[in-house]
Formats: C-alpha cells, structure tokens, sequence
C-alpha cells in the first residue's frame, strides 16, 4: 500500500469553496488560502454563533498511547466519512499538528491510509499560521516583561513567571539566563498559556479579556502582575485575529472539517479550539472530534475543562483501541506485536476496560468501542476482545478506514448515530468548590488507580500559595501518556502507585492550574533518529517522507 504522502497527493482534492456549500455557506463566507484551505470570516462565525446548536458531539478518545499506535485521529476522520456515506451531516473538528512531533517522534497529524485531512502537507506544516502568531503573541508579552523591567521596572516586579515559546522541540532552551541575569525558559507553543486561551476563548471580546488576566509575575509585595497591567491584551489580540478565524479543511472523501487550534493532551488539555467546535455544532447534524492521547488525559480534560468552561456535554464517546497496542498492554515486546498471543491481549484488555469504566461511571457518557483493524489481527484475539466488552455491557465494532476510508466503519457510524438518539447527562468529575489538593486527589484515585498524590518541597509552596487563586477552577494535570501513572514504564493499569505533583503553575487566563507530574517536560525533546531524518523535497518542489 502507498505511504501516507502518496495517498493524499494522488487524491483529486475539491475546491474549497464547494467544501464550504455543503455547509450552506456561500464564497463570502470564508477566506481562502489557496484551492484547498479556507478560513471562515469572524462575521460568519459571529452570525452563526448566534444560532442555536443543532448538531448531536462526539468524542472520540483512546487507550492508553503505545508504540504500536492506537489511530485515534484516523477513527476520528473515518467515522466522519462513515458518517456522511450513511447518509448522515457529518463534519470533523481537529487539532493542528504541531512541528514538534512532524519532526520528531511521531510523523504528521492529519490521520492516515484512506482516512486523512488534506492537503497533509501544509497542514503538517505551516497551515494558515496559526501556530506562528500564538508564538509571537506569546513572545511579544514576554518582551513587554523586559522591556518594562528595562526601562525603570514601574510595577517593582519581583519575579517573572512567564516563559517564551516556539513550536519546536529544542531541549536546549528548557532553561536559559537571559541578559539581566534573568533565568527563564521556553515551552513548545502548543504547551503555552496563550495556546490555551485560544482554544478556550468564545470570541474575540473574551480572548482579549483572557489575555489580559494571565499572570506574569509578582510585585516586591508578592501581589500578582497581570499581562493587562503592561497593556499588553490588545496588541497581543490583534496578532492573533487573524488566527482565531477557524480553519476549513477537507477529508480525502471531501468531508468537511475544521482544524483549529492544538494543545497537547500530554501537557494542556488536548482539545481544538472552542469557537470551531461551536461553529461546528451549527453546520452539521453530526460534529466528531476528538481529545489527544488516551482517555484519562485528553477526554478527562475534554469535560472538565472545556466542558466545564463552556457548557458542552458530549452525546457519544468513542474509544479507539488496536489487539497490537493490548497486548503491548499485556507485556509483549514491540517485536513480536503481529504474533497471535491470547494470554497477554487478555491481560491488557484491562487498560481499556478501565478507559471504558471510568468514562461511563464517572462522566457518565454512553461509550462504543472502535477497534481499529491490523491486518495481523486475529479473529481468536479480535473475539477475546469482542466478549470482553460486551461484558462490560458497551459494543465494539471492528473498523477498516485506514484501507477503505468511510466504507470501512460504516457499522461505526450506524452504531454511534444510534447511541446518539437516546437520551444521556454527562456529568464532570468533580465539583467547582474543591480544593485543589482534593481535585488531584479525585482524578489520581478514581482515573488513574492512584492510591495517593505526592507533592515536591517546591510544590507544596505554591499549593499554599495558590489556595485562594486556584479556587472554582479545574486542574490540568501535565503527566505521561503512556501510563495511568506518572511512570511511563508501567503499562497496563498499575495500582497503588503515586501521582507525584513536580511543580504547579497557574494558567490565570486560561482558567485553569496546571499540575506538572513525574518527569514530564513543556519543552520537549527530539528522538535519536526523529522524523526529519525521511522528509526531503523533489526538484518538482513536492514534499516526501512526510507521514
């Protein structure tokens, strides 16, 4: 079968515009950057912010990330093209890739086979710039903070909190010392506070205030210093207009989707953009996005924060799992993942029984579980896994879109679109007043099979520190993905382990405190062998090696 990059660049893509008529939206109505990539006006997304939501959501999330790969934005792509080939208004709404991970660890972000966005390779890279504009927002409030301190320090600061971004990993500016003797450090964009704020603001009005609360430091009184007192919202808004307008896209079976926005789930909370979501649910009778990595990360985060701050309850959750990545659950090496091994997929079941217990017991969502199809996969082991889940009284269906697009997961879209009739009350994980020790404390205990939360000396001070500023607001917890814990080494679903807190920061405009745990890190680093190594350009400027 073709690559990933193959695939996309043979597809006849359909002009963007007659994307946008599907939506029953006229030329007016977006700005086009090319054929092929639009973004919707703010007066089209302010008309239709106005109307009421008329779309059924659906959230698809995932086991817990493997080597093996799970193919949770592939799922979340072909269940939209299953959708619409059943008949049904079908639209996707998708995070932006981030260049960390393209050059890195991972490859692209627009799904793959049969099920992808297009076209891969600007969205891999540089879109519409939105990622550039979020780092230069960011930077340019950070050099208000010297610049300010340069010029006479009015505000007395005392300490600098904020931190440079850029959307790129380089270990090597995790920590830096600047001019003044200043000792800072940058965060990969998708990490940052304005990132945040983006995705989580209602409009512009709301962006602008969002950014005009952050926290950037404290006076010689210990009292905070917020971006506003620089005056600094409204230039960092106006670089930011642009970027805040949703981006239209299409699925290589011409299905529409919105790309927008991309917190990582691994350290922020994973979801696009609100605005695009809520535009969304104002075109389409079906809109499927998804939450980053597996679902105590980027699902927990999807109801407790952006739900939580928006109103948004979810009328469906699908978990995507592979037999490859259960039986990496239940032991087995990388190597020997395409050998049929009933005892270990057996133990490893349990990682996504405990996905589908939690969402269905603490958040109250009705679940289907999509099985993306290896073709190594067994009917022995697919069988195994089949009982396991009926067990648990939820349904399972076998999905092929990575080789056949939406004809793939038709049984899927039929499934999903049934369970999305009934009546159903999500519910959020804990409640507003908590503290925020008791916050952590519900999400290790009941998510994660935590038996208890730890806290550094360094993070004991700013839990003190932060009693009163963190009240009403939800915690965004910054830990592996590839553990219930903090330790990425154990698989499966340990007990009796400890959620170690490193480090607390608080996210002010954003809304919420973001509990740094075990080793994670904001800036991260690149693989020995990283994906840039295979991308190259042909003399007819086409990319290649992308994925």
């Amino acid at each position: 079968m073709r690559s990933d990059i193959e695939i996309a660049q043979a597809a006849t893509l359909t002009p963007i515009v007659n994307i946008a008529h599907k939506l029953g939206l006229v030329a007016e109505d977006v700005h086009a950057y090319g054929q092929h990539m639009a973004k919707l006006t703010q007066a089209t997304v302010n008309r239709l912010q106005a109307q009421s939501a008329k779309a059924k959501l659906i959230l698809v999330t995932a086991i817990n990330p493997t080597p093996a790969g799970e193919g949770k934005t592939t799922t979340t792509i072909g269940l939209t093209d299953a959708l619409n080939l059943a008949g049904y208004q079908a639209m996707a709404c998708l995070r932006e890739p981030s260049l960390g991970p393209v050059f890195g660890m991972k490859g692209g972000a627009t799904g793959g086979g049969y099920a992808q966005v297009v076209p891969m390779e600007n969205i891999n890279l540089h879109f519409t710039g939105d990622f550039h504009a979020i780092s230069a927002a960011n930077n340019l409030l950070a050099a208000l903070i010297d610049n300010h301190i340069y010029h006479g320090n009015a505000l007395q600061f005392d300490t600098v909190s904020w931190r440079r971004c850029m959307d790129m990993n380089d270990r090597a500016l995790r920590r830096v010392t600047l001019e003044n003797d200043t000792r800072t450090g940058f965060d990969i964009t998708v990490a940052s506070e304005v990132m945040a704020i983006f995705c989580l603001a209602t409009d512009l009005a709301d962006l602008t205030r969002r950014l005009g609360r952050i926290q950037v430091g404290l006076n010689q009184s210990g009292q905070p210093i917020l971006a506003s007192d620089l005056q600094a919202e409204g230039a960092m808004a106006a670089l930011l207009k642009d970027a805040f307008q949703p981006n239209l896209v299409q699925t290589l079976e011409g299905s529409p989707a919105l790309v927008h926005g991309g917190p990582f789930a691994n350290i922020a909370h994973g979801c696009n953009s609100l605005v695009a979501t809520q535009t969304a649910l104002r075109l389409a009778d079906y809109v499927v996005t998804e939450a980053g990595f597996g679902a105590d990360l980027g699902a927990e985060k999807f109801m407790d924060i952006k739900c939580r701050q928006s109103g948004l309850r979810p009328d469906v959750a699908v978990i995507v799992a592979t037999v490859r990545a259960l039986k990496y659950h239940g032991g087995v090496d990388v190597a020997d993942l395409n050998q049929e091994n009933l005892a270990a997929l057996k133990l490893g079941v349990a990682n996504l029984s405990k996905h589908v217990t939690n969402l269905r017991q603490h958040f109250n969502l009705p679940v289907v579980v999509a099985l993306n199809h290896f073709t190594a996969d067994t009917e022995a082991e697919i069988a195994l896994i089949q009982a396991a889940v009926q067990a648990l009284g939820a349904s399972l269906h076998v999905c092929h879109h990575w080789a056949q697009g939406g004809a793939g997961a038709i049984a899927l879209a039929h499934a999903v679109a049934e369970l999305a009739k009934q009546s159903s009350a999500p519910s959020l994980l804990y409640a507003d007043h908590l503290s925020l020790a008791e916050k952590l404390d519900t999400i290790a205990q009941k998510l994660y099979g935590a038996s208890e939360v730890t806290f550094s000396a360094l993070a004991q001070q700013q839990l003190a520190r932060l009693a009163e500023l963190s009240q009403g607001l939800p915690v965004c917890v910054a830990k592996t993905q590839y553990s219930f814990s903090c330790d990425p080494k154990l698989r499966n679903v340990p007990e009796g382990h400890a959620l170690h807190v490193r480090e607390l920061r608080l996210s002010r405009g954003a809304g919420f405190v973001v509990a740094v745990c075990g080793d994670i890190m904001t800036m991260p680093g690149l693989p020995k062998q990283p994906a840039s190594s295979r991308i190259r350009v042909d003399t007819d400027g086409r990319i290649q090696g992308l994925s």
